[in-house]
Parts: C-alpha cells; structure tokens; sequence
C-alpha cells in the first residue's frame, strides 16, 4: 500500500510535465535541452569509466559516439544522411562542417568516421564530465586566443596525420552561428589540410529552425539533413593557395546548406 502511494504523486509529476510540455511550448524547450544535456553530462561518466584505462586515445572516440547517438530517438529528430559514399575514404583527410548550436554535439556523432579527431576550443576541456570524455577521445583543444600556440599545435597535427593516419574535424566558423547562415571561415582547418597536404572534405548540417529554435523557445520533432560533399583535394597547393580554397569550400556549403535547409523528404533515415 505504501509503494501505490509514493508511485501516485510521481506518475502526477509525469503527467503535469507532459501535458505542460503540450500547452507551452517554451516549457517543452527547457525540458528537452535540459534532458540533453544531462544526458551528455551523465553519460559521458560512463565513458570515462569504459575509456580511462585505455587511455587518451582516438578510438575511444567510438564509445562517445555510440554513447551520445541513442538520445536523437529521445529528442525526435532524425538524421538524414547524403553522400555517404563520400566519406569512404581511409586515409587521412580534414572534414569541415557548419556550426550552429549544441545539437551539432549530437548530429556530429551520426557521421563521424574512425579515428577522427575533432578539434574544439579549450573551455570545452572544463565541462566536467564531458570535458574528460572529450579529452580521453582524443579532441585536440585549442585556445582561440593565443594564436601561435593554436598555430604550432594544428602544425604538429598535421606532421602527424599522415603517419598516425587519422581524420580531423574542424568547424571553420570558429563559433556558433544562430543567423540561419554561415560566417566566414577562419583558414587554419585549410592551412591543415595543405600543410599535410590531404584532402578536405565538407560537410553540411541543414538549419535546425524548422524544429528548433533558441530565440523562440521552441524544440518539437524533426529532421536534420547532413550532405558530406565530394572531398576537395589538396595535393600541390601552398599557403598562397588557402585564401582561395577557403572561399571556394564556404562558397560550395553555402549553396548546398541553402538548397538542403528545410529539406525532410529522400536521404536515408539512420
């Protein structure tokens, strides 16, 4: 009889939260980011645990994604993915994605291939749990702020992707972009890729807005579109060359991320 009576109050609490959920959409957001990052924060602990004694190592990075993936199904969105065939590819290369918000965390995870090491800015490292996560996967922090230390580690890097044989994840906008568009590229993923002279592959995330919204408060189901490019080699280029290619790739995502943004329809659901 006890156990009936503390099992009401808390199936109220779940139906108060999920009919709250229905009449406020603003409500509905902070549940769902809220979840989000818990989850992000709970499960990297996990990670730690089953990485720690491997050490910082890239293929830990395999654990995160595998950890971070499963809530998409608990958020309601789906992940389109296009161009697979694109990304087949073992030997090392740059991949360039679009930056919009924290979903990107998530979305990222869908396409990330083995051993691939995403570069993120060093606060990162002081998130807690995640931070942790992050640094036994690998991800190769960079204080944005200093600039030659940024400089002198994306110049090791790029020493050793050949001989280590990994990819590399760089947003180029440097910082979340809320606009519905992109920023300029800042060059050191390009300046990367010529200095280790290996390809660079876009790929672009389509506009979270016809689902989420951090200036309305609005999170319902939808559909993300991710179309990874064909990869844009760099073999001969110089440092006098990376102006251009920047350009040209932020000229090419921007035209696809246009033409894919809203798009929900064909693509494989994952």
């Amino acid at each position: 009889m006890e156990l009936l009576l503390l099992h009401y109050p808390f199936t109220f609490l779940l139906l108060a939260v999920l009919i709250l959920c229905w009449m406020y959409p603003a409500f509905r957001y902070f549940c769902k980011m809220t979840f989000y990052q818990v989850w992000i924060f709970t499960i990297s602990f996990l990670v730690i645990i089953v990485a720690l004694p491997r050490g910082r190592n890239c293929e830990n990075m395999k654990i995160l994604r595998m950890a971070i993936l499963p809530v998409k199904h608990i958020l309601g969105v789906k992940i389109v993915v296009k161009g697979k065939e694109n990304l087949k590819t073992k030997k090392p290369c740059v991949l360039v994605l679009n930056h919009q918000n924290s979903l990107d965390i998530m979305v990222m995870m869908q396409i990330l291939p083995n051993r691939c090491v995403p570069i993120g800015k060093k606060e990162i490292l002081y998130m807690g749990s995640f931070g942790i996560a992050c640094w036994l996967s690998g991800v190769i922090f960079i204080d944005r702020k200093k600039r030659e230390e940024s400089i002198a580690i994306l110049t090791e890097v790029a020493h050793t992707m050949r001989k280590d044989n990994f990819h590399v994840l760089v947003y180029p906008e440097g910082t979340r972009n809320h606009s519905g568009s992109m920023l300029p590229f800042k060059r050191g993923a390009f300046q990367l890729a010529v200095r280790a002279q290996v390809p660079i592959i876009p790929v672009v995330i389509s506009s979270y807005n016809s689902f989420y919204s951090q200036k309305e408060k609005r999170f319902t189901s939808g559909t993300s579109t991710i179309q990874i490019l064909p990869a844009v080699e760099t073999v001969g280029l110089s440092s006098d060359d990376v102006p251009k290619l920047t350009e040209q790739v932020r000229d090419s995502m921007m035209s696809v991320y246009q033409r894919i943004s809203g798009m929900t329809n064909g693509g494989s659901h994952e």
